[in-house]
């Protein structure tokens, strides 16, 4: 995983940028008028952080006559997820374990009620089965 990846998730804007991409394929021009809404912007510096995020791979452009048009690039945002869940596994050794740890805790449980009911000297009933 590059880098420029989370260099250019560093950034508020480039974020916001990536988040109006969600909704489907946009110009520049509309980029910048819906950063607009939030501050004030040129379209340099919207163009610009369209540059740093097609260099990190997370957004593609393609061409539609005389417009380009940006949309989120799947691969690069599916990759920058693949690299943060390893990231969480690794932080967290023991989560392959979690789900059958669970699993065993609950036969221990079990068990201990059958042994309960069996000093008590109760008849198992249906529900502790």
């Amino acid at each position: 995983m590059s880098g420029d990846v989370f260099t250019a998730l560093g950034d508020p804007t480039r974020r916001r940028v990536l988040e109006l991409l969600t909704g489907g394929e946009r110009s520049v021009g509309e980029v910048v008028a819906a950063l607009r809404e939030h501050g004030s912007i040129s379209q340099p510096a919207v163009s610009q952080h369209l540059g740093v995020l097609r260099t990190a791979g997370l957004v593609a452009v393609r061409s539609e006559g005389t417009r380009r048009l940006y949309g989120l690039d799947a691969s690069g945002v599916c990759a920058a997820r693949e690299w943060l869940d390893r990231l969480a596994r690794a932080a967290d050794p023991l989560a392959p374990f979690a789900q059958p740890l669970d699993a065993l805790a609950t036969e221990v449980a079990r068990g201990r009620r059958a042994r309960r009911s069996t000093v008590a000297g109760d008849e198992p009933d249906e529900r502790s089965a």
